[in-house]
């Protein structure tokens, strides 16, 4: 830590940042998708020893296994972003492993990174049964500091010990345990590992999802497809379900879904060069009753299931991106901030995310200050589809123990505000911020964001992104 910093924080008075830890819970077995080992394994990337810093996740399904991504937008795509496009692409949607390591991005690494993000697909997929239909099966992610290269050696000798000869050292299972061992290879500066389950049904026919992700800083990303893109601590996560989806309809689902979830979240308002969301689908579960297999979901032929399926995977989704949120750096805030009654909700999206990345807004949330007039100003430097009219916009505070809101502004006229009820309700943990424009149309859009703290300037004073 610089003595600028130092000194700085010796002068003030710090708000303790309030544990998190009772996000993470065990998953329940019966919620975890069928046809897939995880494990995560102390390469030696990290300096703390026993800690992972590798994870493996492989599909066994018998079936070929979709796979769709969503990858930042940041013209400084890191090696793994690179090379898994380029494998997805190869594989019209398919892929049967994901390979992640935590501690180096391998982002702005040259030709060296590329051969390393490479070596990590190859050796990962020598784990797999042969599968004449992909060359490369594995799609690889990144997390840590950029601008260094990987200790790729150690990362290949962590992943052979895993191979089914090496019973001292493989550790894959689909067991609670096996899925936080690679929840943890993920993390960084993060303080929990995140991770989630659920059961749906479709059609009769019971499916499971679980996932994992990681983030705490440089979180405020702008993910896309990998075909067509333009090609925001890093975000990572990856989703797997033992349902069966085409690799056409697995991809148009994660694009909808990253874009309300993952796409509408804010740590810092940096955008990393690694993000990236996978999605892995089986079809492991996807019987229907006889034996057989139910065809795969697809949206041009069976539009029903089709949006059944998208409608959890967004929820699921949304529930792995709040995760993120919650284990910001140095947050002591989680906020939902809502915009209504925008002409499209590309206006209502803009709005959210101005006032969520606003560095005012961020440290009024942290100063439990009920001040509007910067949420205002935020709202009001966003070019809109259909012009605003500043006598129509209302905001107010919304608490999460389900008491009365509190108005500060209505039709563009600033209330009397109860001083008192304002800090009750800004020192809670959660609680939600709403916008409403004036009837512009009837869309809108919600946000994920949290504080700005002292915490987080001295978290990023010490730790190198």
């Amino acid at each position: 830590m610089s003595a600028v910093v130092k000194r700085f924080l010796s002068t003030v008075t710090i708000k303790s940042v309030p544990s998190k830890a009772h996000h993470h819970r065990p998953l329940p077995s019966t919620t975890l998708p069928a046809g897939y080992l995880l494990t995560g394994i102390h390469a030696g990337i990290k300096k703390v020893s026993g800690t992972p810093d590798v994870g493996v996740i492989l599909s066994t399904s018998p079936r070929p296994t979709s796979a769709a991504a969503c990858f930042t937008r940041n013209v400084f795509k890191a090696a793994p972003v690179v090379v898994s496009q380029e494998v997805l692409n190869k594989n019209g949607g398919r892929a049967r492993a994901v390979v992640v390591n935590s501690g180096c991005a391998n982002a702005v690494t040259g030709k060296q990174g590329l051969e390393d993000a490479w070596t990590m697909v190859k050796e990962t997929d020598s784990l797999l049964s042969s599968d004449p239909a992909l060359e490369n099966g594995t799609l690889v992610m990144s997390t840590g500091v950029i601008g260094q290269n990987l200790p790729i050696s150690k990362i290949v000798s962590a992943i052979r010990s895993q191979h089914a000869d090496q019973p001292s050292t493989r550790s894959l299972d689909n067991d609670f345990y096996a899925w936080e061992r690679a929840a943890r290879a993920f993390m960084t500066t993060d303080t929990f590992p995140k991770l989630r389950s659920r059961v749906f049904s479709i059609k009769g026919v019971q499916y499971r999802m679980a996932g994992m992700d990681k983030g705490a800083g440089m979180i405020h990303p702008d993910m896309g497809p990998p075909v067509g893109s333009q090609l925001h601590a890093t975000l990572l996560g990856c989703i797997m379900t033992d349902a069966a989806v085409s690799p056409r309809s697995l991809q148009t689902a994660l694009t909808y879904a990253v874009d309300r979830s993952f796409n509408s979240i804010s740590v810092d308002g940096d955008m990393s060069t690694n993000d990236t969301i996978l999605v892995l689908a089986n079809g492991a579960a996807a019987s229907d009753g006889t034996g057989n297999y139910a065809d795969e979901i697809d949206e041009e032929t069976d539009k029903e299931s089709y949006e059944v399926f998208k409608q959890e995977l967004t929820a699921f989704a949304i529930d792995l991106a709040k995760l993120v949120v919650r284990d910001g750096e140095g947050a002591t805030k989680f906020v939902t901030v809502t915009v209504k009654g925008a002409a499209t909700y590309e206006d209502a999206h803009k709005i959210a995310s101005r006032i969520s990345t606003s560095a005012l807004v961020k440290t009024a949330l942290y100063g439990e200050d009920a001040n509007w007039g910067r949420i205002l100003a935020a709202t009001g430097s966003v070019t809109l589809t259909v012009p605003l009219d500043p006598q129509k916009v209302s905001v107010s505070f919304i608490p999460s123990d389900g008491t009365a809101a509190l108005p500060v502004l209505v039709n563009g006229e600033p209330e009397n505000v109860d001083e008192e009820r304002a800090s009750e309700i800004l020192g809670l943990e959660d609680f939600e911020l709403c916008v409403e424009l004036g009837g512009l149309g009837t869309e809108g859009a919600t946000y994920w964001t949290c504080d700005f703290s002292y915490e987080y300037v001295r978290i990023n004073g010490d730790y190198r992104s």
